[in-house]
C-alpha cells in the first residue's frame, strides 16, 4: 500500500548541498528501524520543509516531537488500556483484526538552514504535519575559489 524509497547509505540533511543536487531531502537515523514503520512524506517549499506522518487514530496529545542536537524526533508510544478491578466492561470479541496501533519513533537530521526555534506541528485527518521553516539568511552566497 505504501511505497518506500531507499536512499541507500548516503548521509543527508534537510537543505544540505548534496541532497539538493540529488533531490534527496531526508536523512534517516537508524535505517533498519524504519522498515515497516510509520510512513513519512517530506516535501520542500520556498519557506522550508513539510514532514507528513501518516498516523490515523492517534490523539494529537499523544505525539512527542523534539529537537536535540539538530536531530528532529517524532514519536508515539502506544499504551495498552488496563482493566480496573470491580468495573464491568463490555467484552468485545474480534472476528477479524487487520490493523493495530503501534508505537513508533522516527528521527531526522536537520542542518544549519533549518530554524529549529520556529518548528511547528498540526494534526488533522490522521496526518501529522511538522513544518520546518528555513532561516531567513539560509542562502549561501556564491563564492569564487582561488586555486593556489
Amino acid at each position: 500500500m505504501y511505497q518506500k524509497r531507499s536512499y541507500g547509505m548516503m548521509p543527508a540533511t534537510f537543505g544540505g548541498l548534496l541532497e539538493n543536487m540529488l533531490h534527496n531531502g531526508i536523512s534517516r537515523i537508524n535505517e533498519d528501524a524504519t522498515a515497516g514503520s510509520t510512513p513519512v512524506n517530506i516535501h520542500e517549499t520556498d519557506k522550508g520543509y513539510d514532514l507528513h506522518v501518516v498516523a490515523p487514530g492517534i490523539r494529537k496529545e499523544d505525539f512527542k516531537i523534539n529537537v536535540d542536537k539538530n536531530v528532529l524526533t517524532v514519536s508515539y508510544e502506544h499504551k495498552e488500556e488496563t482493566k480496573e478491578e470491580g468495573k464491568e466492561e463490555n467484552q468485545v470479541k474480534f472476528l477479524r483484526t487487520e490493523y493495530s496501533v503501534k508505537s513508533f519513533k522516527r528521527s531526522f537530521t536537520l542542518n544549519e538552514k533549518i530554524d529549529t526555534t520556529a518548528i511547528s506541528a498540526k494534526y488533522s485527518d490522521g496526518i501529522l504535519n511538522v513544518s520546518l521553516p528555513k532561516k531567513e539568511n539560509a542562502e549561501v552566497p556564491a563564492k569564487e575559489i582561488v586555486i593556489n
